[in-house]
């Protein structure tokens, strides 16, 4: 089904920079969101050595932290987050084509299927499509 609002690419993927799925929380995509918060749990727990992990949390001992980290775990964060980031980006351009498709007529606003520009029905799901243009 097509989303109903245009959504702003780049600010998805600059959520994702922020933390990896918070732009597929913008977007709308839940399932995917959960996977990449996941993901970059699941990366970070297996990469990070627990030896680097803080007793306390502060500001001090979170640098500290980031700066003893080892380049392949560092390395496998920012591909994650890489990524994540490409993806909520991709994903936000698909929506808005296809939100844009479905502006022109090319596309049903009910089951999002392309349709005959000449028909005045979707013949997947028979919605009327020329309910919307009576005045």
């Amino acid at each position: 089904m097509v989303a109903s609002a245009r959504k702003r690419p780049l600010l998805a993927a600059v959520l994702g920079l922020v933390y990896p799925g918070l732009g597929h929380v913008y977007l709308r995509e839940w399932a995917r969101a959960l996977l990449w918060f996941g993901l970059i749990v699941l990366t970070g727990s297996l990469m990070i050595p627990d030896s680097v992990y803080p007793a306390t949390l502060t500001v001090e001992s979170l640098m500290q932290m980031s700066r003893a980290m080892p380049l392949d775990a560092v390395i496998a964060l920012s591909a994650v987050t890489g990524m994540n980031m490409v993806d909520a980006y991709v994903l936000a351009s698909r929506n808005n084509e296809a939100h844009e498709r479905v502006a022109e007529g090319t596309q049903c606003p009910n089951c999002g299927r392309d349709v005959d520009p000449d028909l005045e029905f979707c013949h997947w799901c028979t919605t009327d499509l020329d309910a919307g243009d009576e005045n």
